[in-house]
């Protein structure tokens, strides 16, 4: 039953009475289990629920006069049934998986809704991107909402995305079925400013009736939060302690609370709710970014779920931070998030509250994943070569393009340098002494090159610059089309040649990651779609990805997550230094910076 086939209330509800009043026989009926409820935070023993049309018709201690020779009946055996998990703000990207395979990873794992911000791709292919991810969302058996993105490029005047959002275009979107709100609002210095096209976003959402997503990534709570808070943000999931969490709910937004790959925000501000008290209905559950390999070993929502749990949070309440409220936030209380007449059929049957094993996930009434297993198909859509064809360099990249030359008769520079912080987004501003050959600045030491590429206009165009703190050795490269956010090509090496040579092997892939050493590939993830995505299977991608991990420690690399570093590290929102197609940017300062002092 997909998004297309599926009955709203209004045309269900003739049969939804029948089926609850007794005169006629369910589609499902799930008997004697212990009913979850997220409406009062309660668990009510021995419960049966019945569904006709992909939808509750009824929750009761006896159903049995809603069972017919037709109807499918499971039996609970007492084991707890809860709403199906809903991501609150996520992008599907980031798994490097395209939405099918996306959704066929985390519906054994109980996660039923999504709300996504397919920002990645719209820096790529614009709207047409968008629509496409919404098209793919459409088709699957779990809910996939989409948030139109209002941040491309997220910093105007200092990078070069493939596409711009236009306030045209989100007011466009804001007709699209699937489209729920807009997407995290990045530009928060541009909200701050009262920025006409950043308000004009907003207001053709709010004007839709639709949730504007928020980013406020500052610690700064005086008067630039509250001004960002004024200008219509409803929900920010940048917060890092406490404060942050209690601001946010006293503002009236939403504070959402990631656990994502390399986000563990969920143990420093859960303690508003469980030490200081305070009312929980404004604090929601999120992941933002989970790699395919975080997907396929450790899970989705259940793992944040879990995680919530263990920092001190009483279940039940963990529960409807990552059900009820999410719901809430999106207008869709009536619609989703709880086992109640008239709601989605999405429930999870498990043995335990604390732990939550998911043994039995239905969505829309249908067993869709039993003990770990997925049970149906995701289907794919057809993506058009004009997604498959996105990496354009223009040129072949020769050893010569990566050249840094030096001032006229320097022996030797002082460059400034993109330092490498592990475990954190920011990045350091450092300055190292380089020495000078022939007129060309080497790489030295701790000190490896950084190129971005550009690869959306094929102007054969390559910005060069140095970076630290990968702990590279011997002649390596190492590349990437994922380079958030406008997703150039990113080559970080220590040998001009493998750097050409790795850059030219993404080029021929149409995109994805490539590590090199001594002249020879070690390691490759090919992605295809947009140069973001695989339309390969989560598990086919996480063993890649892996391999692409052990490759880079094969390059002498010790960092951790030092992929997900890499991939930041033309992302010109997020201080203290970045790369982007036009130079060197000084994030503190919002400007173009020279590479030498």
């Amino acid at each position: 039953m997909d998004m297309n086939t599926l009955k709203t209330w209004p045309e269900a509800a003739t049969r939804l009475i029948a089926v609850a009043a007794g005169r006629a026989p369910a589609d499902l009926v799930i008997r004697q289990g212990k009913w979850v409820n997220v409406h009062t935070r309660e668990v009510l023993d021995g419960h049966d629920i019945a569904i006709a049309d992909g939808r509750i018709a009824a929750i009761a201690p006896d159903l049995t006069a809603c069972i017919g020779p037709e109807t499918e009946v499971i039996e609970a055996e007492g084991r707890f049934m809860l709403p199906g998990l809903c991501d609150a703000h996520m992008h599907i990207e980031s798994g490097m998986l395209t939405p099918a395979e996306f959704a066929a990873a985390v519906i054994p794992h109980g996660t039923t809704t999504m709300f996504t911000d397919p920002h990645e791709i719209a820096n790529v292919l614009g709207l047409q991107g968008v629509r496409m991810m919404h098209d793919e969302a459409a088709l699957q058996p779990v809910n996939i909402f989409t948030q139109m993105p209002s941040c491309a490029p997220s910093a105007p005047g200092l990078e070069t995305t493939g596409f711009e959002i236009s306030p045209e275009d989100v007011a466009e979107a804001m007709t699209w079925p699937g489209i729920v709100g807009l997407g995290e609002m990045m530009n928060f210095p541009g909200v701050v400013n009262a920025d006409p096209k950043m308000l004009a976003e907003i207001a053709a959402t709010q004007e839709a009736g639709k949730t504007v997503g928020g980013h406020y990534a500052s610690p700064d709570l005086g008067a630039p939060f509250r001004a960002y808070v004024a200008g219509g943000p409803a929900d920010d999931h940048e917060g890092t302690c406490e404060a942050d969490a209690i601001a946010r709910m006293r503002q009236g937004m939403r504070a959402m609370v990631r656990l994502g790959s390399a986000w563990y925000d969920v143990e420093s501000q859960i303690t508003a709710i469980t030490e200081k008290g305070l009312d929980p209905r404004n604090f929601i559950l999120c992941t933002d970014d989970c790699h395919s390999g975080t997907l396929v070993n450790e899970g989705h929502m259940n793992r944040v779920y879990r995680h919530a749990v263990e920092c001190g949070a009483d279940p039940l309440v963990a529960l409807q931070m990552c059900t009820i409220n999410t719901a809430t936030h999106f207008g869709l209380e009536r619609e989703l998030g709880s086992i109640t007449p008239g709601r989605r059929a999405d429930i999870i049957l498990s043995s335990d509250l604390k732990t939550l094993p998911v043994d039995h996930v239905i969505a829309r009434g249908q067993t869709v994943a039993m003990d770990g297993k997925l049970m149906v198909e995701c289907p794919h859509y057809d993506w058009p070569p004009a997604a498959r064809q996105t990496v354009k360099l223009g040129k072949r990249l020769e050893a010569d393009d990566f050249i840094i030359t030096a001032p006229e008769g320097a022996n030797e520079v002082t460059a400034r340098v993109i330092g490498v912080v592990e475990n954190q987004a920011p990045t350091k501003a450092l300055t190292a002494t380089l020495p000078v050959t022939e007129g060309r600045v080497e790489a030295h030491g701790e000190v490896a090159q950084i190129a971005l590429v550009e690869r959306h206009r094929a102007t054969g165009k390559v910005t060069n610059g140095f970076v630290s703190g990968f702990g590279y050795t011997g002649r390596m490269a190492m590349g990437s089309t994922v380079a958030h956010d406008s997703h150039h090509m990113i080559v970080v090496g220590t040998d001009r040649e493998m750097m050409a040579l790795c850059a030219n092997r993404l080029g021929e892939m149409g995109g994805g990651i490539s590590v090199w050493k001594d002249g020879a590939e070690l390691a490759s993830v090919p992605l295809p779609i947009a140069g973001l995505m695989s339309d390969d299977p989560a598990a086919t991608v996480a063993k890649r990805a892996d391999a692409m991990v052990q490759a880079m420690a094969e390059c002498g690399c010790t960092l951790n997550n030092a992929y997900m570093q890499h991939s930041l590290l033309a992302l010109v929102v997020i201080p203290e230094i970045r790369i982007s197609d036009l130079g060197l940017v000084d994030v503190t300062k919002f400007e173009l910076t020279e590479l030498f002092e």
